[in-house]
């Protein structure tokens, strides 16, 4: 079900307007936009980023385990999952590879820039997309599945965004999320890529049991490269900016080795290892 952002009714998904208040969200560039004040520049990630990222992703070491993961845990965990929400889309890169892992799902992308939509639509011209605010879902028991991947750093407030997937998820559906970890890792790279934080584990587990749901499988990832990672922001000097990607920029024999590194850390997390630490942190729940 849709909930309308205006006067908080039910109604159906397929239709437009609101029945009780008629309110429905304005159209940019083709795509609804349910929170367009916020949809050029909003505290939290500069849309200017997004160009960057499309240019690293595709055949990227970290992007292309990150994905494996995210693909294994839905057919693990939500193996019969029908609809899935992606919360802050990006340039569609994760949607495009769970587009070709589960062909008859439907899958939508929300992204609060439009134009992070523009790329992502680009990618993926299949997909529904949308513009908004994490912090008010307009839906209400809808999707079998939403996906968090690295946006709840960005959020002030993460506990309301947990609290609206939770209602935009129907009974029983799953919550998927990655999110970067450990605040003695904070560097000039999250600074550059407006994290508010970095997650201790006991921190996120609190706030995701807080907005209802039940933990399923928690793990950190990158952790065979955590020393490399340490090193990398150690020599940086403190305060010094660079581009969004820059850490994740390597030389190609490197990016190959560091991609079987993080292969051979995901057949042992498919295994069952549960690593204690890591760059990254990666977690499923369902909505009890």
């Amino acid at each position: 079900m849709k909930r309308c952002l205006v006067c908080d009714t039910l109604y159906p998904a397929s239709d437009s307007a609101c029945p009780a208040c008629r309110w429905q969200p304005p159209l940019e560039n083709g795509l609804p936009a349910y929170a367009p004040a916020l949809s050029a520049e909003s505290p939290g990630f500069r849309a200017s980023h997004f160009a960057e990222l499309a240019a690293l992703e595709a055949g990227n070491f970290w992007f292309e385990a990150r994905n494996r993961l995210i693909v294994w845990a839905l057919r693990r965990y939500a193996s019969d999952f029908s609809s899935f929400l992606e919360v802050g889309c990006g340039t569609g890169y994760v949607l495009s590879a769970l587009a070709t892992a589960f062909p008859l799902a439907c899958v939508t992308g929300s992204e609060i820039f439009s134009t992070g939509l523009s790329f992502a639509a680009s990618r993926l011209p299949g997909a529904g997309f949308m513009q908004m605010d994490a912090r008010d879902i307009p839906f209400s028991g809808e999707f079998d599945a939403i996906g968090m991947f690295d946006v709840l750093e960005h959020i002030e407030e993460d506990e309301t965004v947990l609290r609206s997937a939770h209602t935009a998820l129907r009974p029983g559906g799953h919550l998927l999320l990655t999110v970067p970890q450990h605040q003695w890792l904070w560097s000039a790279t999250d600074d550059y890529a407006c994290h508010v934080r970095r997650y201790a584990v006991h921190d996120l587990h609190a706030k995701v049991r807080a907005a209802g749901f039940a933990i399923v499988r928690s793990t950190s990832f990158v952790s065979v490269l955590l020393p490399f990672m340490m090193l990398s922001r150690l020599s940086r000097r403190s305060g010094e900016a660079e581009a969004t990607g820059a850490e994740l920029s390597v030389a190609p024999w490197l990016n190959r080795l560091f991609g079987a590194a993080l292969a051979a850390e995901s057949r042992m997390i498919r295994a069952g290892v549960d690593f204690p630490a890591g760059g990254s942190r990666f977690l499923i729940a369902k909505k009890t």
